[in-house]
Order: C-alpha cells, then structure tokens, then sequence
C-alpha cells in the first residue's frame, strides 16, 4: 500500500534523483512538493531560482507545490515555527511522511528526524548513503540535465556558476569538493530529464557575486527544506547565476 507523502523539493539534482528513485518504488503517492522562497526576492531559497521557474518545474513534474516562505534573514526560531505550521495544514490532508534528497549529512538527517517526530511525521531519504560520485552519474546516465545557479566561493570561482553539470564539469571539480555539492559547494536547477512531460525553457542572464551578514544562528542551508537555506548566516561570498 502505497504512503501519502510530500517531497522537499529544491529544485535541484539530488531532489530530481530522489523523486525518480521515490516514483521507481512505488512505495509513497507524493502529495505535492514543499519549497523553502525567500519572500523579498521571491526565489527559491539558496539556489537564487525565480519562482516562476520553480512554478514550471511543478508543472511538467504533475505535482502542485506549497512554497514556505521565509523573511530576508530569517531566525531558526522563526524557520521552525513556519514549519510547523505548514507541516500541521499537510498532515491535515493526510500525509506523514517528508521525504528528502540528502546524502550523508548525519547532523542534518539528526535534525530532521527530530523536528519531523515532534510534529508526528516520519522522514525519508531514498538516496541516504550511496557514494555522490555514484549518485551524479546515475543522475547523468537517467538523462537528466542541470545547471548551478549559485556557488560559494570558499569552494569554487566564478568559472564554476552557468555551468551545466557534464563529465567535463565533474573533472574540473577541485579534489576537495563534493560532486554532489553535498557540503554546500555549489546548487543547482534542473531543466529536463525522466521526470519531466517537457523541458523547462529558461535563458541565462546576468552573474552577480553576493556576500551577506551573518544572522544570529539563522536557518542554513543544511537544515534548510528541500536542502535550501537564506544565507545570512554564512561568512561568505556566493556567485549567482540569474535564469530568465
């Protein structure tokens, strides 16, 4: 019997292959997507993706998506609470399973499980485990395609933002970055591959490179929905690539 559930859907590769992996099972009849936006600069939260992208990407996947907005430097105490809300009107309409595209982050799967138990849910994570080199050349191999629309320069320069993942991407990664960008290093968007009725049309715009404030102990990317974060809290810089 198959188990209502909601995907926390970023947008990116490692949600795109944990939603493949999740409709491969049969296990979970996935309700809808929940994505974290920044509400002033209405994208998804981290990877810099309008909203209107995001929309389309519902879509052509056949699912609606409840999008969780979040102020321009949200608290966790704020984070949470928006969460739980949201998590009680879902659970109203039968789902209790949240199903997630992280790795091997074991404090962010630690924090997940815990917040999600509080609430009555059950956390899921299809592609917990598996080696990321492993992981983005099945990604690859599926036919799925994306771009990274945001890198943080602790990691990667400018080079590395605008690029569609390739092989010749994953040989140019520096040795101590993740493929998968598990860490943080990079973020993406994907446009086409199994999942999807159509490809998503987009164009690419402008580069534009962001630093920001760190916020007392604001929500992050690691422990952001849909592995999506405002950045305020990183002491760092992130080159963004804007899609039309």
């Amino acid at each position: 019997m198959t188990q209502p559930a909601i995907f926390n859907w970023s947008g990116g590769k490692d949600s795109a292959l944990a939603l493949y992996k999740v409709r491969q099972s049969g296990q979970y009849a996935v309700q809808t997507l929940l994505t974290t936006v920044s509400e002033p600069y209405q994208r998804i939260s981290m990877h810099g993706v309008r909203v209107e992208l995001l929309d389309r990407q519902a879509a052509s996947l056949g699912l609606p998506c409840r999008k969780l907005f979040l102020p321009e430097t949200p608290t966790m105490e704020a984070y949470e609470r928006l969460m739980s809300s949201t998590l009680q009107e879902l659970q109203a309409q039968g789902a209790e399973v949240a199903i997630f595209g992280d790795i091997f982050l074991e404090d962010l799967r630690h924090y997940r499980e815990a917040k999600l138990a509080e609430a009555g849910w059950r956390a899921d994570f299809p592609l917990w485990g598996v080696p990321t080199g492993e992981l983005i050349r099945e990604f690859l191999a599926l036919g799925f395609k994306t771009i990274t629309t945001c890198v943080n320069e602790k990691y990667l320069d400018r080079s590395f933002v605008g690029r569609v993942i390739d092989e010749q991407f994953l040989r140019d990664l520096p040795p101590h970055v993740d493929p998968c960008g598990e860490n943080g290093e990079f973020h993406t968007f994907v446009f086409d591959g199994p999942l999807f009725r159509e490809p998503i049309a987009f164009e690419q715009g402008e580069i534009v490179h962001r630093t920001y404030t760190p916020a007392p102990k604001a929500d992050n990317s690691d422990y952001e929905c849909g592995d999506t974060a405002d950045p305020s809290p990183f002491d760092t810089g992130f080159w963004y690539c804007d899609l039309l």
